[in-house]
């Protein structure tokens, strides 16, 4: 239940440590553009698409338009919030703010559980095209080299995981523009070698919608999770000259640009293949390249995912250590973690890449058990984030508007009604994962680690009250 409004709101204080030193503000607009533009773009699109189809059929346009609504919402809300308050723990920072530590410090710690195990998954899967291409090296080795090469570069000057996410992010998105063009021409006919399907794979095989409205629930929750990861440009922007002016840009750019990749490769996808073949389920872009005659298909995609999970791994690291710095900075972390090191929180991207190596080792020696587990813990994450986004911009605006505050530079659209919206399409998510068998699990292990740190939370808090009023100080919570 939310607190009664205060009498002002104290603004964040700078990213220091105790060392009095404070993160480098070396990313550059290019670099932030890019890194929202590739954030949400990775394996999960390439690949992890074919579910949304095969629960869906062609209706998955419709689920990654209404996907795609939601997270523009989401994304609105947390440009508000940030552009007002550039923080380096973003959503988690306003959480506390808004909410209350509790509310900090649960989704600080789900979100870096989410984004360490995402490391060695990313890794795995990346490991997995390695081997493939040159059988005599384990995967093991793999998986090492990858970890070892970007804790290094997140170990570097912040500049440094700019170009190189800018880098990553450029070759994903070249891809994904030569895919849709490629795709618009052999829909209208134009391309060589390649038959105008017309309608037949939109009407036929069961129609629209083959598995009825259902199988659209269904395909609208695989569509929420491929959105996921457009969050990090929050995080970066605080480490950027004009943090305000950068979140304020990603907001009124990117993030129909990411919906216009991912419903427009769905339009491509189940135009060009019937929705019910086994390529579009396991390996539907590939299977779209083989469609239109592409040589190569294969191969081609496979070099594309391994990029797109080696800047997922990149930018995941970079994400769980400035998040990791965060909760320190509101002593929810171990104070060691937050020193800082010619700009770079140096002892958090450690800790968050010595995460992800021991997920990797879990990943080797426990895979059926283990690993599974620990991804069904982080599986619904997201969810409860954006639900935590979402109640805490309702709070937040509700607080500028009764104490006269200035306007936000950048404003969330019909408050508080598609605020209040959002919160009900997020709920509505969970309930359907709820109702359904494969994706139960998902939920009630996420629900249980979120109701874990609630409880810390609570916890920490009567356990130490001498020490709330300086807390308050440290986070700006309005009480």
């Amino acid at each position: 239940m939310l607190a009664p409004p205060p009498a002002h709101v104290r603004p964040e204080p700078p990213s220091t440590t105790d060392s009095g030193t404070t993160l480098a503000r070396g990313l550059k607009q290019r670099h932030l553009s890019m890194i929202a533009l590739g954030g949400a773009i990775g394996a999960g699109l390439f690949v992890g698409s074919g579910v949304g189809i095969r629960a869906a059929g062609p209706s998955v346009i419709v689920a990654y338009v209404l996907a795609g609504g939601l997270v523009l919402l989401v994304m609105r809300m947390l440009a508000e919030m940030s552009a007002a308050n550039p923080a380096t723990g973003s959503f988690s920072v306003h959480a506390a703010k808004a909410l209350g530590p509790w509310a900090g410090l649960t989704a600080g710690w789900l979100y870096w559980s989410l984004l360490v195990v995402s490391v060695a998954a990313e890794a795995i899967g990346a490991a997995d095209i390695m081997t493939g291409w040159l059988p005599g090296i384990p995967g093991w080795v793999w998986m090492t080299a990858f970890m070892a090469v970007f804790t290094g570069s997140n170990l570097a000057a912040v500049r440094r995981f700019g170009d190189l996410e800018f880098w990553f992010a450029g070759l994903k998105i070249t891809a994904i523009c030569v895919f849709l063009l490629l795709g618009a021409l052999a829909v209208s006919g134009l391309l060589p070698g390649a038959e105008a399907p017309g309608t037949r794979h939109l009407t036929g095989h069961g129609g629209f919608l083959p598995n009825g409205w259902h199988g659209l629930a269904l395909g609208l929750v695989a569509a929420v999770f491929a959105y996921g990861g457009l969050e990090t440009v929050t995080i970066a922007a605080a480490e950027s000259a004009d943090p305000v002016k950068a979140v304020g840009r990603a907001a009124r750019t990117v993030v129909w640009r990411i919906c216009l990749f991912y419903i427009g490769s769905m339009a491509v996808i189940v135009t060009l293949l019937p929705w019910n073949s086994t390529s579009a389920h396991t390996s539907p872009y590939a299977g779209t390249l083989v469609r239109m005659g592409i040589p190569g298909a294969g191969h081609i995609m496979n070099a594309v995912v391994l990029v797109a999970l080696l800047s997922a791994m990149n930018a995941n690291i970079y994400g769980s250590s400035r998040m990791l710095y965060a909760l320190v900075e509101r002593g929810d972390a171990p104070r060691a973690l937050g020193r800082v090191r010619r700009g770079v929180p140096r002892n958090a991207v450690l800790a968050s890449a010595a995460f992800g190596f021991a997920a990797v080792v879990l990943s080797v020696l426990w895979p059926d058990t283990v690993f599974p587990f620990l991804l069904n813990t982080v599986g619904a994450t997201i969810l409860i984030v954006w639900l935590l986004i979402a109640l805490s911009q309702l709070r937040l605006r509700r607080h500028r508007e009764q104490h006269g505050e200035s306007e936000p530079v950048v404003r969330m659209w019909l408050f508080p009604h598609l605020t209040r919206l959002t919160v009900f399409a997020i709920g509505a998510v969970l309930a359907v994962m709820v109702l359904e068998p494969d994706s139960r699990t998902q939920v009630l292990c996420t629900g249980g680690w979120a109701a874990l740190l609630i409880l810390c939370g609570l916890l920490k808090r009567r356990a130490g009250p001498e020490t709330e009023p300086a807390r308050r100080r440290e986070t700006g919570r309005i009480s």
